[in-house]
């Protein structure tokens, strides 16, 4: 056992060790290709919140996804609030190990909140994230500040050397 790195984590309980954030971001993200669904990891937010995932549908809604891995973050984040004035769609995004039935309690907003169960291949929407339409001029911004930061990475990507200008606001 000792030579599996995994286990070297002892703090952490195993459930919790079965699925990452970046795991179960990239099946979020899988099941969101398949639905026209396309997002950036985390994605800066003006009163310097970070998304972990936000992106926009077909429609032009804009949807955020708020990854929780352990019980520990799920139930210790006070800010997850603030993310909801930036999208049209809000939905706790959380590892296939997690009892899902947290969620359903008041605190966390059910009426509100869609709930996406993933793990590192793909993800399922367990209840969708009804609608909360944003302002037209303040979904304007959200998808301008979403594109920025997208072709932004693209080309950092592309060419390391244009880093240092602009940045991510």
């Amino acid at each position: 056992m000792a030579d599996t790195p995994f286990l070297l984590d002892t703090d952490t309980p195993m459930a919790e060790r079965l699925c990452d954030a970046g795991q179960a971001a990239r099946g979020i993200m899988r099941l969101f290709a398949r639905n026209d669904i396309w997002c950036c990891t985390e994605m800066p937010l003006r009163g310097g919140r970070r998304a972990d995932l936000m992106g926009i549908d077909a429609k032009g809604h804009v949807i955020i996804v708020e990854i929780k891995v352990s019980r520990v973050d799920l139930t210790g984040d006070g800010k997850w609030t603030d993310y909801l004035d930036h999208c049209d769609k809000f939905y706790w995004g959380i590892g296939s190990h997690l009892d899902a039935s947290i969620l359903d309690g008041e605190a966390f907003l059910p009426e509100r909140c869609g709930l996406i169960v993933a793990d590192g291949y793909d993800a399922e929407i367990l209840r969708p994230a009804p609608r909360h339409p944003l302002a037209p001029a303040r979904r304007k911004v959200e998808i301008e500040r979403l594109a920025r930061t997208a072709l932004r990475r693209t080309t950092v990507a592309c060419d390391p050397d244009c880093a240092p200008y602009g940045g991510e606001r």
